[in-house]
Order: C-alpha cells, then structure tokens, then sequence
C-alpha cells in the first residue's frame, strides 16, 4: 500500500510539472501558427492606396524582403522570404513598382517579376570560382577602395559573423565555429558577377548580397543534401575541394567518387590544395616536405574531411559532390595539358604520375 501511494505521488508530481509545461507549447504553437497565418496574408485588405517602390539591381531575395517590410507591403520579411522560396517564386527585377497593402503574396511576388530598372549599375564585381577568402577581399579592394584589411577586418568580425548567423540561419551554422576553422565565411560567398547603384557600397551590403546568392543557390539543393545526409558545411567543403583539384577538362563527378571512396574505407583525401591552404601559399607543385605542415587542413594527416572548405565552389562543383560518378577510382593525376586520369591502384597512379610529372 506504502508503495502504491508513493507511485500515485510520483505521478501527481509529474503531471503538474508537465502539465503546465504541455500548455505553454500549445499556446505556443497556436499563437506561432496564427502569427504565420497572419504574416501570410494582405497587410490590409481595403488599403489600395499605391506605394511607390523601389528594387535595386542585384538585390536578393533578403533585401526586397525587407524593403516591402519597411514599405508596409508585406508583414513579415522572413514569412515572405520563405513563401517564396517555397512556392518557387524567382527571376525578381529590378525596377520601380506600384504596389498596395491589400495585395496577397502571391500578387507582390508576380509584380516583382515585371520591373523596368530605375537605376543603372554604377560597379561591378566579379568573384570567379576556387577563390579564397584572402583572395575574394583583395578583389573587393580592388573594385570599391575599401582596403583589404578592412575587408578582412569586416569578415572575420565574430560580432558581425554571428549578426550575419541570425539572419542566415539556413546557410550559416555553428559548424563555421569550429575551433580549427581558419576563417568562418570561406567558401560561403559564392561566385558571381555582383551589380551594385552605389559607386561603393557598404561593406556589409557586399558580403550580404554574396552570402543571400550562396543562401539561393542551395536552396535548389536541400533534398539532394538531406539524401546524402550532408550538412551545409560539409557540401561546400566536399564542392570546395572538388574545385579546386578541377581542371577545365576534369569530369568533377569522377573526382567526387574518388573522394567519396576514400571516405568510405577510411582512406585519406590526401589532395594537395588542402595542403596548400595549410601553408597559406599559391604554389604551381607541392613537395613531399609540404605534407609535413602540422594543420588540421592537412587531408595527407588527417583523415576525413578538412575543419571547412579551402574555397569557394561553383554550382557544377556542388552538383558533383552531391551527385558523385560511380566508380571504383581511388587516385587521379592532372596532367600539364590539363588532362585528368583516373586510376584504381596505387602502382597504376604511380606510373602516371612518373609519365607525366616525374619525381619531385
């Protein structure tokens, strides 16, 4: 009896604390999805009074949100965000619109597609792939004024890197802290050609607009992510190193299998850009002292992927480490002419690599 009066105690207790605890998650939920609701349609059904808008050029999808926020055009800027990306909604224009309050989402969203440009580009900038971070700051100097080391300054601000967390939070995760990391952005400002109205722009509307394009672009990718079982980090850091061991000739896919298979028997990546970006230096060959260097980027060291990635990747190197060739490769030589030769055996790839190369 003294046991069963405990037991009925224990349970009393227990539901009183979870009790409550249940009720707040369903007020919770309940107001979050009335808040959404809410967010989803028309700021004000019986305004029609036209707003004039503006849309630069190379504005992202994360800048036009917030400019119909501010503008009262939409209630939420990530509830639109979202909405759009859900319903696949792209190719927004620049341009100056007429718009209302009483328009749904899905009308503002159609409207953005039809702009006629207010303004013209007045600077240009033009990230190519495989480059890195040092690298993509030295070509922003170039192009705005700004100095490199203030470019640097502003990406590797912790402060400023956490801000850009919370309003990327699809993109930019904790794995960019990783201790090892020598910089948390590389290889997440993505490779293209960015327009701006503004001779020089604020630093922070330059790394944004980058960061809102990687944000873009990947969001083509989620599924293939999630069957893979692959993070954000670990795709731009698998597309990191494919891009940087391609040639224009290479097949990217073939050179992702060789990766992959290494992985799967525990085997070392054992590329030399890693081995390079340990040593902070831009070399034509990598000698057998190089892979020496005490770094955790160090794939001839360490087994497994690198802290991050070693650069930034293009679309076709995030579609070849998503959708690797099937092969049974284990080793692959670039050749002068450009040329990549895929071989399965250590002894084969040696023979290559004394064909084409010859001793280091």
């Amino acid at each position: 009896m003294l046991q069963e009066h405990e037991a009925k105690t224990v349970r009393k207790i227990v539901l009183y604390i979870i009790a409550p605890l249940l009720f707040l998650m369903i007020v919770a939920c309940i107001g979050l999805f009335v808040y959404i609701r809410s967010a989803l349609q028309p700021v004000d059904p019986n305004d029609r009074t036209p707003i004039q808008v503006d849309i630069p050029i190379g504005s992202s999808i994360y800048t036009i949100a917030n400019i119909l926020e501010k503008n009262g055009i939409v209630k939420d800027a990530t509830i639109f965000r979202y909405y759009v990306k859900f319903k696949n909604h792209t190719d927004f224009q620049a341009g100056r619109y007429t718009l209302t309050k009483a328009m749904t989402l899905g009308e503002i969203a159609e409207q953005l597609k039809t702009g006629k440009v207010v303004k013209e580009a007045k600077l240009k900038i033009t990230i190519p792939e495989g480059k890195q971070l040092t690298q993509i700051a030295t070509i922003i100097s170039q192009k705005t004024g700004y100095s490199s080391q203030d470019v640097m300054a502003k990406l590797t601000n912790r402060t400023y890197i956490e801000e850009l967390m919370k309003k990327y939070p699809t993109v930019l995760t904790a794995d960019m802290l990783n201790k090892d990391i020598r910089y948390a952005l590389e290889g997440y400002l993505f490779p293209a050609t960015y327009s701006f109205t503004e001779e020089k722009p604020k630093l922070e509307e330059i790394i944004e607009t980058m960061i809102a394009k990687t944000e873009e672009v990947l969001a083509k990718y989620r599924e293939d992510m999630e069957a893979r079982g692959m993070t954000v980090h670990q795709l731009l850091t698998m597309a990191s190193l494919i891009e940087e061991e391609a040639t224009e000739k290479a097949d990217r896919e073939k050179i992702a299998s060789v990766f992959y298979n290494r992985l799967e028997i525990g085997m070392p990546l054992q590329t030399d850009p890693t081995v390079l970006y340990a040593l902070g230096q831009h070399k034509s060959r990598v000698y057998y002292k190089d892979l020496e260097v005490n770094s955790p980027y160090n794939t001839y060291m360490h087994k497994g992927l690198p802290p991050g990635p070693i650069a930034n990747a293009g679309e076709t190197s995030i579609q070849a480490a998503l959708h690797p060739a099937e092969t049974d490769y284990f080793y692959f030589l670039a050749t002068p002419a450009g040329e990549v030769i895929f071989t399965k055996t250590l002894d084969e790839h040696n023979r290559e690599k004394a064909k084409y190369i010859g001793k280091q």
